[in-house]
């Protein structure tokens, strides 16, 4: 049995997570998700702005272990100004519409960044550095986009609580039924962990919370809230599996350390990066802008 250093079998779990750390930071992400989301949503688009900013360079990172070297700072800036920007395009009415707006800042953020690997450096790698940009641009800035287009949609931080209250039931429901009776492995190479059984456990859960969310939170029908839970387990799942996708491939265990305790922001944002443009199409197609 290898030895342990006295003091710190408490706070470090086996699998190296001070859990104290993580508890704590986890608390302070929730509080303030909580306030952003029921007294300032100015404040929860700022933090996810900031949360897809790093995300962005987080992926950056990982894609410089296979030589791809994307332009991050245009990558960043273009995702700053697509999230914050269309918010602002609904608050202070500034001409555009956000999903306009939106188009024409994922589209320039993509002719920055050929300018920009145009111009500093030469041919050598170009398709491959080009390549890493574009994924980066469709996974991250494309997809989070998502959020300040809900936001703005009548009753729109309800629409995101609704999301997220979603993709937690099915985070927790694939745990819960995965833990007890998984047998049948998803996606063993990806993701050990993963079962068919977690899988089912995971659009069950979801579909019936998803029914009692949009009846307590938009006054919806609840036969909606079953519609977007079977839709957005699958979506969350795909999320959490492309990204432990990525980690294998580059041969990491976490995005980052940027949350002590948790890992990186992409560890966090997997399932909910996929899931929100799947909610937002649900419920802007039933319940319209």
């Amino acid at each position: 049995m290898p030895n342990q250093v006295p003091g710190r079998a408490a706070s470090v779990p086996k699998a190296g997570r001070n859990l104290p750390v993580a508890i704590g930071v986890g608390l302070a992400l929730l509080a303030a998700l909580a306030v952003g989301l029921l007294w300032a949503p100015w404040f929860f688009v700022l933090i996810s702005a900031a949360a897809l900013s790093l995300a962005v360079v987080e992926i950056h990172q990982a894609l410089l272990r296979k030589d791809m070297h994307a332009q991050v700072r245009c990558i960043v800036a273009g995702t700053l100004i697509s999230v914050l920007g269309a918010y602002a395009m609904f608050r202070w009415q500034l001409g555009l519409a956000p999903t306009t707006f939106a188009v024409i800042c994922v589209g320039g953020t993509v002719l920055a960044c050929l300018v920009a690997r145009l111009l500093l450096q030469g041919p050598e790698g170009f398709i491959r550095d080009i390549a890493a940009s574009a994924l980066i641009i469709a996974y991250i800035p494309l997809m989070g986009i998502f959020i300040p287009l809900m936001m703005v949609e009548s009753h729109g931080t309800r629409r995101i609580i609704v999301v997220v209250v979603c993709v937690v039931a099915s985070d927790t429901g694939a745990y819960a039924v995965g833990s007890l009776l998984g047998r049948h492995k998803m996606a063993p190479r990806v993701s050990p962990s993963k079962t068919w059984e977690g899988f089912a456990g995971s659009i069950v859960t979801a579909a019936i919370i998803g029914a009692v969310a949009v009846v307590w939170c938009l006054g919806a029908p609840w036969w909606l809230g079953l519609i977007l839970g079977l839709c957005i387990a699958p979506a969350a799942t795909l999320g959490d599996l492309v990204e432990s996708l990525i980690k294998r491939d580059v041969g990491i265990k976490d995005m980052s350390n940027f949350l002590p305790g948790h890992g990186g922001v992409m560890d966090r944002l997997d399932s909910m990066l996929a899931a929100v443009p799947v909610g937002w199409l649900v419920l802007h197609l039933s319940l319209g802008g």
